[in-house]
């Protein structure tokens, strides 16, 4: 589980609900996180998976750290990986492999 600038955030962006399993489904989820990318978002509850890119925290007002969708597009490209035609390594899928361009 990733670490969010607050509690409040942490609650939001982990909303469990036993009637849905997608949180765009859910009207009680407000702020999706994606991992590989490093953004939080406002759920648009329209029917789809659409979300607004917030830069700070609704609850506590803190920055919230800078996407990393350029670099994460930027990196598949540099392994030669084409998103949107080729299968996309497991470690891409979630916040690993910025973890491991750290280490480097």
């Amino acid at each position: 589980m990733a670490d969010h600038c607050c509690e409040a955030m942490t609650n939001r962006v982990n909303v469990c609900c036993d009637q849905h399993d997608d949180p765009f489904a859910c009207p009680d989820a407000l702020v999706d996180f994606s991992a590989k990318f490093q953004e939080y978002g406002l759920i648009i509850h329209d029917g789809g998976t659409s979300s607004i890119t917030i830069s700070f925290c609704p609850w506590c007002g803190r920055r919230l750290p800078a996407s990393q969708r350029d670099r994460w597009f930027g990196e598949l490209e540099r392994r030669g990986i084409d998103p949107w035609e080729d299968e996309v390594p497991a470690e891409f899928q979630d916040g690993r492999w910025l973890a491991s361009l750290r280490q480097d």
